[in-house]
């Protein structure tokens, strides 16, 4: 067994672990269903009462004229990038270079769509005001991804996010909302979805990140828009037979975590505190914005889990269930903050981060 599988293991077999709201198995299902009648019709191919009931409510919550539930948000994005694109007659967008349209997706953009991605910004910074007026290529539309994942949920300020939007009218640039994680941004802007969804032209929202529902996201925008957005669903092969199964838990889960993301902003930043106390550990954002965050490690990734490893046999408290190597002498994970973390009792992360603190300072002092 490699080390990396140690490390999986061994987060595995806590007691407590501090991310997430635990595991992603079938009872997700099972308790989202446990709640609804059995005798209610499903959806048919895109129609049908449940489907249009629940994409009535996400446009009146995002502030849209409409809204179009998709089984991924891969899929919803590009075809919101294609319908701008359509409508300016211009084969050329902008967005992050680290934006998961161009990392994580095989070129979909390009392969299926043609289009040609204007990368915008610096790798380690958002997207800012300065970079979009800068820009030298006519483009049909930008996107912003709110938080910026790749470098740990980063946010630009809300007055410069407003800055965009207009110069973007003004300029007849199509604005769209990377909002995966739109619900998880709103404690810290201390704004409604409707009023950041407001300065987009469209908007994608994810139903597993942080509301931890199966899989599936909403399309919103103008009424127009989500009607082509329909077409290139189907042509896309997303309308299947059904989608309630995604659906019901995406509204049960919704309503059920919406009302907790405040909490989860709050123990965000509480956790970064005790990761940020610890020697050769940092955190990006130093402060999280958002309920997730990056944990950067100063040593070789081979001794850090060894260390995690012994932390969780002896406290019994997972930190992260993987490592990404940077260098030779850094590593990062990812956490974002769910139901879980409430779980964990304080003297037992304490003793935790302790351990974590006395077990790198020895490695340190070799």
């Amino acid at each position: 067994m490699n080390q990396e599988n140690k490390l999986l293991k061994a987060f595995n077999q806590t007691a407590y672990q501090v991310a997430g709201h635990g595991k992603r198995n079938v009872q997700i299902l099972k308790d989202a269903l446990d709640v609804i009648e059995g005798d209610i019709e499903s959806d048919m191919y895109g129609s049908g009462k449940l489907i249009e009931d629940f994409q009535t409510k996400m446009a009146k919550y995002l502030g849209k004229e409409s809204a179009v539930f998709f089984p991924s948000g891969t899929m919803a994005q590009q075809i919101a990038l294609r319908i701008w694109s359509d409508q300016k007659g211009l084969k050329r967008v902008a967005y992050h270079p680290l934006s998961h349209l161009e990392i994580h997706e095989q070129d979909g953009l390009k392969e299926l769509h043609h289009l040609e991605p204007i990368l915008l910004g610096e790798r380690d910074g958002v997207i800012h005001l300065e970079d979009v007026l800068n820009m030298k290529e006519d483009v049909a539309c930008l996107l912003l991804e709110l938080p910026q994942r790749e470098i740990g949920g980063q946010l630009p300020e809300y007055a410069e996010l407003e800055a965009i939007s207009a110069h973007c009218r003004e300029k007849g640039i199509a604005l769209h909302l990377d909002g995966a994680r739109l619900l998880e941004i709103l404690p810290f802007y201390q704004k409604s979805a409707e009023e950041v969804c407001a300065l987009f032209d469209s908007v994608y929202v994810s139903f597993y990140k942080g509301i931890g529902g199966i899989a599936g996201a909403i399309l919103a925008g103008n009424e127009a828009f989500t009607k082509e957005s329909k077409v290139w669903k189907r042509r896309h092969g997303g309308d299947l037979i059904s989608l309630y199964p995604y659906i019901l838990s995406a509204d049960f889960y919704f309503d059920q975590r919406l009302p907790k993301m405040e909490q989860y902003y709050e123990e965000a930043k509480e956790l970064a505190g005790y990761f940020n106390q610890c020697q050769a550990i940092e955190t990006k954002p130093a402060v999280p914005v958002s309920n997730m965050f990056h944990v950067h490690f100063h040593l070789p990734k081979e001794k850090l889990e060894s260390i995690l490893v012994s932390v969780y046999e002896e406290t019994g408290v997972g930190l992260t269930a993987y490592l990404r190597e940077i260098n030779e002498t850094t590593s990062y994970s990812e956490i974002s903050i769910g139901d879980c973390y409430s779980t964990v009792p304080k003297e037992v992360l304490q003793k935790a981060f302790q351990l974590l603190d006395e077990k790198i300072r020895v490695v340190h002092s070799d």
